[in-house]
């Protein structure tokens, strides 16, 4: 019986110690998954603008991408609207409940910067893109 007690201890401890690291792997490759889901939707907005000389024409809506859906628990992604003539855009992904982390949301702009946590502060977006 103590030998019982003594191997479910020790299988506690173990989970005790990797459970947190799971959910810190599983955060970090949803957001890793997020930030390309985000260079996909980049890449749709370039695409729009070689067809229309803008970013967002009328009736634009951005396209019902797999990555989008299969993140759709964690994370929404939207467009702010184009400013200077339909010549910018800023893509979001706004985390749910269930990522929460220290990187917020992760945004992308037409020049390709990348900004996390409300800002673009160099060493946060290096560490959450």
């Amino acid at each position: 019986m103590v030998e019982l007690m003594i191997a479910v201890a020790i299988v506690g401890i173990l989970a005790a110690i990797a459970l947190p690291s799971y959910q810190a792997y599983v955060i970090r490759s949803n957001r890793a998954a997020a930030a390309a889901c985000l260079n996909e939707f980049a890449q749709f907005m370039e695409r729009n603008y070689t067809q229309n000389m803008r970013y967002n024409p009328a009736g634009f809506a951005l396209p019902q991408l797999q990555c989008a859906e299969q993140l759709s628990a964690r994370y929404q992604f939207s467009s702010v609207d184009a400013a200077l003539g339909q010549r910018t855009y800023t893509l979001q992904a706004v985390p749910t409940t269930l990522q929460q982390d220290d990187c917020g949301t992760l945004t992308l702009n037409q020049a390709g910067r990348k900004g996390a946590n409300g800002g673009f502060d160099a060493a946060v977006v290096r560490q959450c893109w």
